[in-house]
């Protein structure tokens, strides 16, 4: 979300009972950044109005059993949620309001669940809680949450047991831990830790494999925190502002898990309308790419993104990744589909 970061006095800190991280800053790695360019392999189509902003955050499902079915449930923070397909088309729209950043999750028999971040109470952030049913597409909402005192930004979402954790960041800098239950008629959650950045943060992402949570400030760079409730909330930025790899503001965070520890996380270094590209576990600069105009157009001030790996079909065989486009014009904010296999051969990832 382009917007200035908010300062936090000791004052604010002291009264919140959370300590702010401090900047443990790995080394920078010399030399030239390389950046590469990617085309767009379909869109969405626009959302809301030409030259409003509106379009913000993806999140992807996959379809095992017929990957071309896969969706996309993305935000109109204008207005609410849409469905899309892979061809871009709009499935299911759902009225929410100013809903920001989304994520989800496949439970198997509890269904696919997906959480949003309700901003429409700036001074009470909620988690809307949705199932996804892959066959009509449509979304039913089946609970609320709290999010914390403070104006709702980014989402993500963690398994916990039986049930979820999900981290509510807010635009003050405080990210609450939700635990998120499903015993009940109605899904519910509690607010059950706190950490926070020092000024504005906006994406996050969990790495399930090793409970840890990733979480961009958007003029600092990239903090890992313990993602377990009974973890320490002591941080490490692991990746800061460097306005050569990593360009203010840091928006969107996607990570895309292999194997045991490694696969990547990319994070939307919108300060130059790219994407940078950071090996696990070590966070070690892999690159850099664009979303290229070509039959469709690039992507610029990107938001949220989103990736998945395995195969979507032919036109994706090999993961895919969403972006959200800040400008498209002529028409209003949309979302970019691309192919990760495309992305890989360009970085020479393996």
């Amino acid at each position: 979300m382009r917007s200035s970061p908010i300062p936090l006095v000791a004052a604010l800190l002291a009264a919140t009972g959370c300590t702010a991280p401090q900047a443990m800053r790995p080394p920078v790695e010399p030399g030239p950044v390389r950046t590469v360019a990617v085309p767009a392999i379909a869109e969405t189509v626009p959302v809301g109005i030409a030259n409003d902003d509106a379009a913000d955050d993806p999140a992807i499902w996959r379809n095992a059993r017929r990957p071309a079915a896969s969706l996309i449930v993305a935000t109109d923070k204008k207005a609410g949620l849409h469905v899309y397909g892979l061809d871009g088309g709009s499935r299911h729209f759902v009225p929410a309001g100013r809903v920001n950043n989304v994520d989800l999750v496949d439970l198997g028999r509890r269904g696919i669940i997906v959480v949003a971040s309700d901003r429409n109470d700036e001074n009470a952030a909620v988690l809307l809680i949705y199932r996804l049913d892959p066959a009509t597409a449509r979304l039913t909402e089946i609970g609320r949450a709290p999010g914390g005192a403070g104006e709702a930004y980014g989402v993500c979402l963690a398994r916990s047991g039986s049930g979820l954790s999900a981290f509510s960041v807010l635009k003050n800098g405080r990210i609450e831990q939700v635990r998120i239950d499903f015993s009940g008629d109605a899904a519910t959650g509690r607010i059950v830790r706190a950490l926070r950045v020092e000024t504005q943060p906006e994406g996050c992402v969990v790495d399930p494999r090793s409970n840890t949570l990733f979480v961009g400030e958007e003029a600092r760079g990239i903090w890992r925190f313990d993602a377990r409730e009974n973890g320490s909330a002591e941080a490490m930025l692991v990746a800061p502002v460097d306005g050569r790899h990593l360009v203010a503001d840091v928006e969107g965070l996607a990570i895309l898990p292999q194997g045991r520890a490694g696969g990547v996380l990319i994070a939307s270094s919108q300060g130059d309308n790219a994407y940078a590209v950071f090996t696990l576990p070590g966070m070690k600069t892999a690159g850099r790419f664009r979303i290229a105009g070509g039959r469709i157009g690039g992507a610029e001030e990107t938001d949220g993104i989103a990736i998945a790996g395995g195969g979507f079909g032919a036109a994706y065989p090999g993961g895919l990744f969403v972006a959200q486009d800040g400008k498209n014009e002529p028409n209003a904010q949309n979302f970019k589909l691309v192919s990760w296999a495309e992305v890989k051969k360009a970085l020479g990832l393996r």
